[in-house]
């Protein structure tokens, strides 16, 4: 008996104007979402970055001192390639990321801050599709993101931030998890996937230490982007599990 095969993706709402991309490390955007905020920041959206850490843990053959700079550096110029000129650092610690109010109150100071009408994270599930398992900080910054940005229209959680001049911010429409193995909706990035390419290419440093096939940019996403877009009818595409908030 042959396996059903998978539900056809719906397209992703795209009547908006700027998101706020939150997730756990510089290159987690590259790994399947950077040709859709290409896409995206050509059509006049903005979007921005915030990294909960810096991957400074994530060269082996580098001391986490001379790492930090290093990974920040290529994030920015990864950033560029796809339109996106504001990346922030929260320096929460890599690869020891805790869920827990620290980090739901520095993601809700970030949500204040920039008023976004969505907001982007990775993948949190446990696993990549019930085959890999995901990584901690994953997991812990995704569940934070799901937390910090209601946190952030609630005037009396973290009231700290109100003095620091943070009114509390209820516009979010949607929390978008990329990759998630739970994603029902996707967005096509046909035309702007060379650009996610050239995006993941900038992490130079990073991809020589990784190794392996996770280090050949193209064909890895090009896996992924063409059984993404199998399910939304285009040839490329990039999915998302949708969280509505209102």
């Amino acid at each position: 008996m042959s396996e059903q095969a998978p539900a056809p993706f719906e397209p992703l709402d795209e009547d908006w104007q700027t998101a706020l991309a939150i997730v756990a490390h510089p290159d987690d955007m590259e790994y399947g979402a950077a040709a859709a905020v290409a896409r995206w920041t050509s059509q006049g959206k903005k979007v921005v970055y915030v990294m909960a850490t810096s991957g400074e843990a994530g060269i082996d053959s580098m001391d986490p001192a001379e790492c930090r700079p290093l990974r920040e550096a290529e994030q920015i110029a990864s950033a560029r390639v796809v339109g996106v000129d504001t990346v922030e650092f929260l320096g929460h610690p890599d690869g020891v990321v805790e869920y827990g109010l620290p980090l739901r109150r520095d993601i809700a100071r970030a949500v204040r801050r920039h008023r976004p009408d969505i907001v982007i994270t990775s993948n949190f599930r446990e696993t990549y599709g019930g085959v890999f398992l995901n990584q901690a900080d994953h997991i812990a910054v995704g569940r934070a993101t799901l937390d910090g940005v209601r946190d952030a229209g609630n005037r009396w959680v973290f009231r700290e931030l109100l003095a620091e001049g943070h009114e509390p911010w209820n516009g979010v429409r949607q929390i978008w998890a990329a990759g998630s193995p739970e994603s029902k909706h996707a967005v096509d990035t046909s035309e702007h996937f060379d650009l996610g390419v050239a995006s993941l290419e900038e992490h130079k440093a990073y991809l020589a230490g990784l190794g392996g096939a996770m280090a050949d940019a193209r064909e890895f996403l090009e896996g992924f982007g063409r059984s993404a877009g199998s399910r939304l009818g285009t040839r490329f595409a990039a999915p998302f599990e949708v969280f509505p908030l209102r």
